[in-house]
């Protein structure tokens, strides 16, 4: 199964990059995890907010591999716990399928992704700095594929 974390962002501090590796790499390859990124689009004015958010879903659904789950990560989605998002991504395995997961920039996915997506997942109700959301979701993927092999990273 190949994951496709899909973000609307612009360049990151190191710590995120090496954070977000670090947990990338511990997958299992057969949950490989691949980052996409797509530049964030120009916003001036409040009046051209809603045109940038498009213009970023347009470019991050360019990127969705045909045939794949769609996950958009969103504030008002559910949240899972470790168990549930190992019993997801078990599901995802069995499907066999692609999986591409959408994180919007700053001001959220647009309407487009929201209708692409089959789920929509909430990692937290705080308000994360963008590029902490991928060190985040890296390392719940690990945890869970971890837990998925009965690993004793998992500890409840």
């Amino acid at each position: 199964m190949r994951i496709r974390l899909i973000t609307a962002s612009n360049k990151q501090p190191r710590w995120i990059s090496d954070g977000y590796e670090h947990y990338a790499r511990r997958l299992d390859p057969r949950c490989g995890l691949e980052l996409v990124e797509v530049p964030l689009a120009r916003r001036s004015s409040s009046a051209q907010l809603e045109r940038a958010v498009e213009d970023e879903s347009r470019r991050m659904l360019r990127h969705v591999i045909p045939g794949a789950h769609v996950v958009a990560l969103e504030r008002d989605g559910r949240a899972w716990s470790t168990e549930q998002l190992a019993a997801r991504v078990e599901d995802w395995l069995m499907a066999g399928a692609p999986v591409c997961l959408l994180v919007g920039g700053p001001d959220g996915l647009g309407p487009a992704c929201s209708r692409r997506a089959v789920e929509r997942w909430s990692l937290s109700a705080l308000t994360l700095p963008h590029g902490l959301v991928r060190v985040i979701l890296a390392e719940a993927l690990y945890r869970a594929e971890s837990f998925l092999r009965g690993h004793p990273y998992h500890r409840p």
